[in-house]
């Protein structure tokens, strides 16, 4: 497994624009907002997104309760160009930042260069685990470009055949490209945004912890 993530991370990498290199070491978290999950392991990221609008809406949730079955288990990270069929999950919309774009099921290059992908295995938006959605930051249409505007409290709303889902920032952290336990799942529903930090730069990520407002 780690060969095949070694190969997505690269992959991952290379989408997020011009690589600038440094004597850096390696990248310090920070955080905002909660508290994300502690943890250890590897991780990859994406990201792009649009000009950055305030809007202020109020935050209700309709459609399917969250599941009250096991938790996901997330898939191994996949090939970074393997041939994957583009299925739409639904739409994203990030109000703050002014996106509402498609959402794709898978996290390959070649899913992701349609719009965010949603990582196979994690949770479906509404249900009980995390969602994670990754994205471009600096090519392709770039719809997390501006994600590190977001801030507590801000929404980020997921319509699916399920149906729209409202969830609240709750914090935004700085991580080394290792850190692979964003993908963990949770026992109630919350979600994971995440992109390659700064733009244009490929040795951190920027990762945005959402949890799903109340009916």
């Amino acid at each position: 497994m780690l060969g095949s993530l070694v190969l997505v991370i690269a992959s991952f990498v290379a989408a997020c624009g011009p690589v600038r290199h440094s004597s850096d070491a390696g990248a310090t978290s920070s955080v905002t907002g909660s508290s994300a999950p502690s943890g250890t392991g590897t991780s990859t990221t994406i990201a792009a997104t649009t000009s950055a609008t305030s809007t202020t809406t109020t935050s209700t949730t309709t459609g399917s309760p969250a599941s009250l079955d096991a938790l996901p288990v997330p898939a191994k990270p996949p090939q970074p160009h393997a041939v994957t069929p583009r299925v739409s999950l639904g739409t994203i919309e990030i109000p703050k930042i002014g996106v509402r774009v498609a959402m794709y099921e898978g996290v390959a290059l070649t899913v992701l260069d349609g719009g965010p992908g949603h990582w196979p295995g994690t949770a479906l938006p509404g249900h009980r685990g995390n969602v994670v959605i990754a994205g471009h930051r600096t090519s392709h249409a770039r719809p997390f470009r501006h994600i590190d505007l977001l801030v507590p409290g801000d929404e980020v709303i997921f319509t699916t055949p399920d149906g729209r889902f409202v969830y609240h920032v709750i914090g935004t952290e700085v991580v080394k490209p290792t850190a692979m336990y964003i993908l963990d799942q949770t026992a109630t529903s919350t979600a994971t945004l995440f992109a390659c930090h700064p733009p244009g730069s490929t040795k951190q990520r920027i990762v945005v912890h959402l949890a799903l407002a109340s009916v």
